[in-house]
């Protein structure tokens, strides 16, 4: 009994090291590409185009991180990204909260068909809806503005609004009616119970949406034609000249440009990892 036992041991602590070496293997694969571009910011033109590849810079160059905040108004475009993003942010959070609350909590006819309404729009790509929408905020005026960007999130996203949904069902009723009971109207249910009790949730969302927001490029280069206006995203591009690319300014502005998304999961990975688990839990 006792031999069989350690070899169970054994075998199971045997296949605990092939998966961690596994793991690690595949996180050293997927790090390369952010490796071979940070390394690449640090190198000049004719660096980084020798065979075999030169991992470690030298010299190490770091006047490209001052040629790419300067080749292009850098500072302007991020001040630019995080209007953008912060507004959206909040837009989404605060829609998506009260929608999901709706479907949630709130027991009114024909409750379901319109959850499937709202979740049947996730199937339509966005090349669908591009032109249509090109032209109605053309009609209105809000081309070449933020308006185009911004208040759209100010009426939810359905993904969000399924993600907050399935959270807010794991919270008891019975605090509902407890703060109905003492007169509590839905509105104050809503913004004193479930919004506190659901932070986990709430950090996935502003996550995911700051990640879209900072990363789009297709919107930005759809509705914004001033280059005052333009995000990071859009002004990368500018890095691309018609005869030749600056490549080490090129992945100096990108490092910097990511930089951010990198600092943001580093500080809120363990809120995404538990709102993630946590809306799965009740369907």
């Amino acid at each position: 009994m006792e031999k069989t036992r350690a070899y169970y041991l054994i075998k199971e602590r045997i296949y605990k090291v092939i998966l961690y070496l596994l793991c690690v293997g595949l996180g050293i694969i997927f790090l390369l590409p952010f490796i071979w571009l940070v390394s690449t910011s640090f190198k000049t033109n004719s660096q980084i185009f020798v065979f075999p590849p030169q991992w470690i810079p030298n010299p190490v160059v770091w006047e490209n991180y001052i040629m790419a905040v300067t080749r292009i108004p850098f500072f302007l475009y991020l001040k630019n990204t995080l209007i953008i993003v912060i507004s959206s942010v909040i837009g989404i959070a605060l829609s998506s909260s009260i929608v999901a609350y709706g479907f949630s909590r709130i027991e009114f006819p024909g409750r379901e068909v319109f959850f499937f309404i709202v979740l049947s729009t996730m199937m339509i790509p966005f090349p669908v809806t591009m032109i249509p929408l090109y032209i109605m905020f053309r009609r209105i005026g809000w081309l070449d503005t933020y308006n185009t960007l911004i208040i759209p999130c100010f009426f939810g996203g359905p993904f969000f609004i399924f993600l907050l949904r399935q959270f807010f069902r794991t919270i008891p009723r019975d605090l509902s009616d407890a703060a109905k009971i003492d007169g509590c109207s839905e509105f104050g249910i809503y913004a004193k119970i479930i919004l506190p009790l659901s932070k986990p949730a709430l950090a996935v969302t502003i996550i995911f949406q700051f990640l879209w927001t900072w990363n789009d490029f297709l919107g930005p280069l759809i509705y914004l034609y001033d280059q005052e206006k333009y995000t990071l995203a859009l002004g990368l591009r500018l890095f691309q000249s018609a005869h030749q690319v600056e490549w080490s300014y090129l992945m100096a502005a990108s490092t910097l440009f990511i930089l951010p998304i990198i600092i943001l999961f580093f500080f809120t990975q363990r809120f995404f990892v538990e709102g993630i688990n946590l809306t799965g839990m009740k369907l």
